[in-house]
């Protein structure tokens, strides 16, 4: 009898994982199922295929020349689904979209809008830095600042993303110097988003005083009166509660591409929510590029 496919991707995930626990969660089984389906492999093959030792599972000399064929088996299988995926002529079904938590906002704000063309497609948003694998279909669309050097990647330009500063009218209308003015960033583990080495530049390589992770907690935090950020303009130049301090800095901005697997650029529903997607970038250049001011925030200062 020849091994099974189900037991092969057990035996794969525990080659990756190393320990039973890591593997059954990754495939969402029990510690158990693991154990006894590695051991029935190894007893139909006739060879032991991982090392016990005391904190986890290594390969054997046969486990390894069964994992790279394991790898491949695999490949194959990721290939077809996402070919057959495309064999399909229907605009509908569900579409994963991740991009970073600012622009999965600006996304999620015209949700109504994209839903209304797009009737029969369920929307799957997530706001993640991390770069989803597209080819076992973890998302089949990204929104990200940089292409990844990684093959099946099509990569389209959605435009140029600008950046100013953004304090509450109460904070800004005191009119502080801007060097000597409570800031608010990036923590250490983010400063190189966009904006972060400009200020750094300008505080002389002093830390903000309050500092997070996530765009929208910089936004919140702004909105509150708790110093000056550097902010997208399509978030601080929609929000009624911020004032731009002059104009968008030259030196700050960001290039945003849509990614997608060449197997599923094809697909009608990926391909109509990508169509989708170009066109909102383009009717929305002005506001990403911060050509876009509300009237009351023309004439404040730089």
């Amino acid at each position: 009898m020849e091994p099974s496919w189900d037991d092969l991707k057990i035996f794969l995930s525990l080659a990756r994982e190393g320990t039973l626990t890591t593997a059954a969660k990754a495939l969402g089984v029990s510690h158990p199922t693991v154990a006894r389906r590695v051991q029935a492999l190894e007893k139909q093959i006739g060879v032991r295929l991982f090392e016990r030792l005391p904190d986890r599972f290594v390969p054997t000399a046969a486990g390894d020349e069964l994992l790279a064929d394991t790898e491949a088996m695999e490949k194959a299988a990721l290939s077809i689904n996402r070919r057959s995926a495309g064999l399909t002529d229907t605009v509908s079904g569900v579409v994963r979209l991740s991009a970073g938590e600012a622009m999965s906002a600006l996304l999620a704000r015209h949700l109504p809008e994209l839903r209304k063309s797009l009737k029969q497609i369920e929307f799957e948003l997530t706001a993640s830095h991390s770069l989803a694998n597209l080819s076992r279909r973890e998302a089949d669309l990204l929104i990200r600042e940089q292409v990844p050097e990684l093959g099946g990647i099509v990569a389209r330009k959605l435009g140029r993303v600008a950046y100013s500063i953004y304090a509450h009218p109460s904070l800004a209308n005191r009119k502080p110097e801007l060097k000597a003015a409570p800031w608010i960033g990036f923590d250490d583990d983010h400063s190189y988003m966009p904006g972060q080495h400009w200020l750094q530049e300008l505080l002389d390589g002093a830390r903000p005083v309050v500092r997070g992770n996530n765009w929208l907690v910089l936004l919140e935090a702004a909105r509150a009166g708790a110093g000056f950020a550097v902010l997208p303009c399509y978030l601080g130049d929609s929000d009624t509660k911020l004032q731009r301090i002059g104009g968008v800095i030259a030196d700050v901005f960001a290039d945003q591409w849509l990614l997608v697997h060449r197997d599923l650029r094809a697909l009608p529903r990926v391909r109509a929510v990508m169509d989708a997607v170009i066109v909102l970038f383009q009717r929305e250049r002005a506001l990403l590029e911060g050509a876009t001011i509300r009237p009351t925030n023309r004439e404040k200062r730089t």
